[in-house]
């Protein structure tokens, strides 16, 4: 069984995370990207290790910055299981505007 799933809005997020990196450098991208998946595996053993931020979101998330990438959150559903990570954002982000319910 996973650990952890990533939902298609999250695999979305990682993506043009990815791509407007790669514009400029790459290698660059490919750390960020191990650096998110690394944290995604850290939740999964640790799912309460991430702060509730009511001012960004009504919903029951936790969010965690990703190391040593500190404008990156992933955004995730700390009871689920397999753990569910709804987000991959980068801070600046109107946060509240892609985390509240339609």
């Amino acid at each position: 069984m996973e650990k952890y799933e990533i939902t298609q809005e999250a695999v979305g997020d990682l993506f043009d995370i990815w791509n407007f990196i790669a514009q400029d450098n790459t290698e660059a991208a490919d750390r960020v990207e191990a650096a998110v998946f690394r944290a995604c595996e850290f939740l999964a053993d640790r799912p309460l290790a991430g702060r509730t931020r009511k001012d960004l979101s009504p919903l029951d998330l936790r969010f965690w910055v990703v190391q040593p990438y500190p404008n990156y959150l992933i955004v995730y559903e700390p009871e689920s299981k397999p753990l569910r990570i709804i987000r991959i954002l980068h801070a600046a982000r109107d946060l509240p505007a892609l985390l509240t319910p339609p």
